[in-house]
């Protein structure tokens, strides 16, 4: 493994909803030729499962308990990422707003992240070029010894912007009200918060082009490769 350009490189990307998380870790694990992970689909997923399945929400000890049941797999092809729970495609259902709005009460359950976050790891660990994770406690929890870590933020009137765009039909303030909830739940939840790793380049992407925030990620990865 001494030619650097062989090594497979493990990136993570963390941040916020909107900050064009998802945007840019496809391209930029396309550009480098690199696997690909949305990390927030899989607690959108298992949060799906759970739904679907009648357990409440409301109550942690019933998420505990059956934590561990679907069977989750996450597609890395950047260009055509797929997942499935009990083979049943969901990358659809998963993105509906009843999913959204239960998503982080699931997150925060302990034995829910101990199972994704096992999943994520060994999906990690098996690519053999080296992979784009993106999430919100890549850096800090799932991925700590990850190559290069990027934080990616945003202003919420950005975020909302864009969050606006993808949700058809949302109005701006309410997108950005649910936004900033999202944030302070997922900040302030026990396990794994939402943060920035020590380590982690920050790059607020308010002012940015996506295809500048990918040219940024990009040339960082290759001064790491380069680098290493």
């Amino acid at each position: 493994m001494e030619n650097g350009a062989t090594q497979p490189v493990i990136v993570a990307i963390d941040g916020p909803s909107g900050t064009g998380k998802s945007s840019t870790s496809k391209a930029v694990a396309a550009r480098l030729g690199l696997s690909y992970l949305d990390t927030g689909a899989q607690y959108r997923a298992i949060t799906w499962w759970m739904v679907t399945n009648g357990i409440d929400i409301e109550d942690p000890t019933a998420i505990a308990a059956v934590a561990g049941k679907a069977e989750i797999l996450s597609g890395t092809d950047p260009a055509a990422p797929t997942i499935t729970v009990d083979g049943v495609d969901v990358a659809g259902p998963i993105r509906t707003q009843e999913v959204t709005a239960k998503v982080s009460a699931v997150s925060a359950v302990p034995e829910v992240r101990a199972r994704i976050t096992e999943l994520q790891r060994s999906l990690a660990a098996s690519m053999d070029k080296g992979i784009v994770v993106e999430g919100r406690d890549i850096g800090t929890t799932v991925l700590p010894d990850a190559d290069l870590k990027i934080f990616l933020t945003a202003s919420p009137e950005a975020r909302a912007a864009r969050r606006s765009g993808e949700l058809k039909g949302a109005d701006i303030r309410t997108t950005r009200e649910a936004l900033i909830k999202r944030d302070a739940a997922d900040s302030s939840r026990k396990t794994s918060p939402l943060a920035k790793a020590d380590d982690a380049v920050e790059v607020d992407t308010t002012e940015l082009t996506l295809a500048q925030v990918v040219e940024c990620v990009v040339t960082l990865v290759e001064e790491k490769r380069a680098a290493g």
